[in-house]
């Protein structure tokens, strides 16, 4: 038996999305974060800069997207850590620009996971699709 959801007075049905636990997207995204610095670092992309930023921005999103809302901060937070210490600082620690540029950071990384898991997050109502049997339905 699959599950599918679909909007409350909408037609389309769609397979149910499976999100990380409580917590575990926090992991995820540093885990992540730390892949994609040892795969910047072998383009010789470790630097400040708009690519390793997109990057970070776009893992985000990616991690965001099977995440709840409530987790945002989290991820937003992995993210500004992986970004500062090994994109902005290249040896592993952590560097302080000040509120204005690390909270500005910090914001977008959040604001891209959350915008990545609102969608799944909307109201949805499960429909469950039972496949045809041999036999004919019962």
């Amino acid at each position: 038996m699959r599950m599918y959801s679909a909007r409350p007075g909408g037609r389309r049905c769609r397979p149910v999305l499976d999100r990380f636990p409580d917590g575990t997207s926090g992991a995820v995204a540093l885990l992540a974060g730390g892949a994609l610095a040892l795969a910047l670092g072998a383009v010789g992309e470790l630097h400040a800069g708009p690519l390793p930023y997109l990057a970070h921005l776009v893992l985000c999103a990616l991690v965001g997207r099977r995440s709840r809302p409530v987790d945002a901060p989290l991820i937003g937070l992995a993210a500004w850590l992986c970004h500062n210490a090994f994109s902005e600082h290249r040896h592993g620690e952590l560097g302080w620009a000040g509120p204005g540029p690390e909270v500005g950071h910090y914001a977008l990384f959040t604001a891209a996971a959350l915008l990545a898991a609102l969608p799944a997050a909307l109201p949805r109502r499960t429909v469950r699709v039972f496949p045809p049997r041999p036999d004919g339905p019962r």
